[in-house]
C-alpha cells in the first residue's frame, strides 16, 4: 500500500478520473457561475459586464434579506429537528427493539424514499381547509375548534414545512445514527452497567460522548441540505403566502429563470455557496474543539 501511495503515476491513475469527474460537473460551473455575476442579461438578450453592481444590489435587496432569513431559521429548525429525532430512533433502535428492530427501521426509512412531490401533495391534503377539509382540520373541528387556514399564514405554512420535512428525512439520520451507535464497544457500555450507570446517565455520559463523531458529521451533512432546499418549498407551498415561505434557493430560481435576470441569480447562488462553507466550517471547529477537550 505504501509503494502505490508513494508512487505519483499511481496516484494520479486511481485519483485522476474521478478529479476530472468532479471538476467538469461541480468545478467548472461555479467558476462559471461566478463569472456571471459580474455581468447582467440573459441567453435572449445576450450579457453585458456591470462590476460590482450585482453585489451592491445583494445587499440593498430587502427580498433578499428576507430569504437569508427564512432559510437560516428554516436550517436551524429543522437540522435540530432531524437530528434529535433520528438519535432518539436510534436510540430506540439499540437499546430498546435491539434485533427486532428491522421492522421499525423500514417503516422509518420509508419517507425518505417517497418523491417529494407525492409527500408535498399527501401534506396539502391533510392540512387543507378548502375546498375540502383535510383530516388535520377535521379534527379540529371534532373538538370545538374552528378550522385554520395553514397556508394563509406565514407562521402555520412554515410550521406544515417544519413538520412535513423532519418526518421526511427522520428515518435517514436513525440509520445513519444507528450505524454510529453500533461501533460502540459492547465491552464500555457493560462496564459503565456494573459501574451503576443506566439509562439517561448512560446515554449522557457513555453513549453521546462516543457517539459525538458521527453525530457532528450528521449535522454538517444535514444543515447543508436545509440550507439548499428546494423541492419541498416548491412541492407544498412554492414559497407563498406571498414570499413568506421563500428560501433562497428559490429566489434564485426565480431571478434567474423566472426574470431571466443571470447575472443577480448567480450572485444569489454565490451567496448561498459562501453560507454554507460558513456554517460548515463554524460546525466543524466547534466539534474540533469539543473532541480535542474530550
Amino acid at each position: 500500500m505504501h509503494r502505490v501511495l508513494g508512487d505519483r503515476r499511481a496516484i494520479l491513475i486511481l485519483v485522476g478520473p474521478a478529479l476530472l469527474v468532479y471538476s467538469l460537473i461541480m468545478l467548472v460551473p461555479m467558476v462559471w457561475s461566478l463569472g456571471y455575476s459580474f455581468t447582467k442579461g440573459n441567453t435572449i438578450d445576450g450579457f453585458s459586464g456591470n462590476g460590482v453592481d450585482n453585489f451592491q444590489r445583494l445587499f440593498s435587496d430587502p427580498a433578499v434579506h428576507e430569504a437569508l432569513w427564512f432559510t437560516l431559521k428554516y436550517a436551524a429548525v429543522v437540522t435540530i429537528g432531524q437530528i434529535a429525532a433520528g438519535y432518539l430512533l436510534a436510540l430506540l433502535y439499540v437499546f430498546f427493539l435491539k434485533k427486532a428492530s428491522a421492522l421499525v427501521r423500514t417503516l422509518a426509512f420509508f419517507p425518505v424514499v417517497l418523491p417529494t412531490v407525492a409527500v408535498g401533495l399527501l401534506f396539502q391534503k391533510f392540512f387543507q381547509v378548502a375546498p375540502q377539509t383535510g383530516p388535520v382540520n377535521s379534527l379540529l373541528n371534532a373538538v370545538g375548534i374552528d378550522s385554520i387556514d395553514f397556508f394563509g399564514s406565514a407562521g402555520s405554512a412554515f410550521w406544515v414545512l417544519i413538520i412535513m420535512d423532519i418526518w421526511r428525512s427522520m428515518g435517514f439520520y436513525a440509520v445513519l445514527l444507528f450505524a454510529g451507535l453500533l461501533d460502540i464497544p459492547e465491552e464500555v457500555l457493560e462496564s459503565a452497567r456494573m459501574d451503576g450507570s443506566s439509562g439517561l446517565s448512560l446515554i449522557r455520559h457513555i453513549v453521546l460522548p462516543l457517539s459525538f463523531p458521527v453525530l457532528m458529521s450528521s449535522v454538517i451533512f444535514s444543515i447543508n441540505g436545509t440550507l439548499k432546499v428546494f423541492d419541498s418549498i416548491v412541492a407544498l407551498t412554492n414559497g407563498g403566502p406571498g414570499n413568506d415561505t421563500t428560501p433562497l434557493t428559490l429566489y434564485m430560481f426565480q431571478t434567474s429563470f423566472t426574470y431571466s435576470d443571470y447575472g443577480y441569480g448567480s450572485t444569489i447562488a454565490l451567496l448561498l455557496t459562501v453560507l454554507s462553507l460558513l456554517v460548515t466550517l463554524v460546525v466543524f471547529r466547534v466539534s474540533r474543539r469539543d473532541l480535542t477537550k474530550g
